[in-house]
């Protein structure tokens, strides 16, 4: 969940309740100003204490923080086809896997890894390792090491960000 559907969330739960922007800022403690750009999906960041303010006062419920939608997607699949995107050759996930696993590329996909490391977003990364890591039997921080060790030997150019 992100800050505008939060705002949206709340502009209809005000709504819901005959409250006015006025009415909710003063019962939550945030400016109306503040209010109107949460609503508006305006705010480029709201701190979670504030926003946790104005849900409380309309009983929106924020989830527990969990992993169970993640676990759900494929990470492995979803990081060897963005690392092929540019590639005839297709990386398959069984292929990322041993790779991530072992800290060793074969050099027909050296170019799919370099490209994975260096332009894939963030979390599409985490969640290879972490399925990796599930598959393996191993701590997700050794196949944290073997990512550092080939953004090193691949000359990623994000590499420090992996190190």
């Amino acid at each position: 969940m992100n800050l505008i559907d939060i705002g949206h969330s709340v502009r209809v739960r005000r709504s819901e309740l005959g409250l006015s922007q006025a009415q909710l800022a003063h019962l939550s403690g945030l400016s109306r100003q503040t209010l109107v750009g949460l609503e508006n999906g305006a705010l480029s960041d709201l701190g979670v204490n504030r926003v946790g303010q104005v849900m409380a006062v309309l009983g929106l419920d924020s989830p527990k923080p969990d992993t169970q939608a993640r676990r759900k997607k494929r990470g492995l699949w979803m990081a060897a086809k963005t690392a092929s995107v540019s590639y005839a050759q297709e990386l398959a996930p069984e292929t990322l896997e041993k790779a991530l696993v072992s800290g060793v590329v074969p050099a027909s996909f050296a170019p799919h890894l370099t490209h994975l490391l260096d332009e894939a977003p963030v979390p599409v990364v985490v969640m290879a390792v972490e399925e990796a890591a599930s598959h393996a039997h191993q701590p997700p921080k050794q196949i944290w090491r073997n990512v550092a060790k080939l953004a090193g030997s691949l000359s990623v150019h994000r590499r420090t960000l992996w190190a």
